[in-house]
């Protein structure tokens, strides 16, 4: 089998950790028989510092043409100043949209030996495993109408609006419902139904998809956001799968990533279209960028989570996820998740050990 992956590193500590996943997964492509082909292209500020915007079209062509896209942080202080439609983050949007990637995965997984990492106590926060899956295409980030206006008093007029169909939200509902069904049968739909109508005809919808699309072997409740983020923090091993709109799940996943010890542990799947997208949830860090002390850690997962689904690699995923389990055993951190008594390694090191363990 051969698979051509487009290999996007982006900005600050992208392409230290984004070669630390393709080496990685080089080695369990040679482990279990099947060939990997990379190429690399430019998006975010690296596409706007050599070509002025941060998506081009060759690079959009590259991505619908590959087997699946591996994407580094894009981003940083230095295109702060730009415009916002031209700003790095908008490769990104676009980039989803363009590949029709309406479902956003993002597992939290508490690893035993990172529990003291955690700002929460051992107690709370061990033998958290969830899945948030967040609509990714439709809500605040795309509804119109939107943007800055003046008016006629010369003060300034700021609209982003909240929208989502019956179809947009259905899909997300099965997916989400499928996926409780690989897990523990749990499904909490996250919405403020009680203020905002978009997310009123959102939990009309899920409830809807759960009880006529034959889910009864699936549990489904109904939370409000502001409880949701409270919940995460008192008692997160209650949740099994979280659906949520776009700007909830960008939030909630983040929120999240922080039980587990860093955010820097946390991948990603972008998934609804011929190609799978995959990235860690972690920004760009320009402050550690190129000092190898970035955490590798959140992309060696992610290309576990690509393997699992869009390469169908599920051994070689179990693989990659057991040998973090154990280099993290063995006592080896980086700074972001660093704890008394630990190995501090940095980016390469710990990319190495992750290698070694693979075999």
């Amino acid at each position: 089998m051969n698979f051509k992956i487009a290999v996007f590193p982006g900005d600050g500590i992208g392409p230290e950790v984004v070669r630390e996943g393709t080496e990685l997964l080089s080695r369990v492509a040679k482990l279990y028989d099947f060939n990997v082909e990379y190429e690399q292209g430019l998006v975010g500020g690296a596409s706007i510092d050599a070509h002025g915007k941060p998506l081009t079209d060759s690079i959009l062509k590259l991505a619908k043409q590959s087997d699946a896209v591996l994407l580094g942080a894009m981003g940083g202080p230095k295109w702060d100043s730009l415009d916002y439609s031209i700003r790095p983050e908008r490769a990104l949007l676009a980039l989803r949209q363009e590949l029709g990637l309406f479902a956003n995965l993002r597992p939290v997984k508490l690893f035993s030996a990172l529990a003291s990492a955690s700002t929460l106590k051992r107690e709370v926060v061990e033998g958290t495993d969830l899945l948030v899956v967040r609509e990714l295409t439709g809500g605040i980030y795309f509804g119109q109408p939107k943007g800055v206006t003046k008016l006629p008093d010369g003060t300034e007029r700021g609209v982003n609006t909240e929208v989502y169909t019956t179809p947009e939200i259905e899909r997300i509902a099965k997916v989400g419902f499928d996926a409780a069904r690989r897990r523990r049968n749990k499904v909490t739909s996250v919405d403020k139904a009680n203020v905002l109508e978009a997310t009123e005809l959102w939990r009309k919808v899920v409830t809807r998809v759960h009880k006529d699309g034959g889910y009864g072997d699936v549990a489904l409740d109904h939370m409000l956001v502001d409880n949701c983020a409270m919940q995460l923090i008192r008692d997160p091993k209650q949740f099994d799968v979280m659906i949520t709109t776009n700007m909830f799940g960008d939030i909630l996943s983040d929120e999240a990533a922080m039980l587990t010890g860093s955010i820097g542990m946390l991948p990603s799947a972008s998934l609804g279209g011929k190609v799978g997208m995959y990235e860690p949830v972690h920004g760009t860090a320009p402050d550690i960028a190129g000092k190898d002390m970035a955490n590798p850690l959140a992309t060696v997962l992610t290309v576990a989570l690509m393997l699992r689904h869009s390469l169908d690699q599920g051994k070689a995923a179990d693989r990659i996820e057991k040998a973090v389990e154990d280099v993290l055993n063995e006592g080896y951190r980086t700074a972001d998740i660093k704890d008394r008594g630990c190995k501090l390694i940095g980016c390469k090191e710990m990319g190495k050990r992750v290698r070694e363990k693979i075999g």
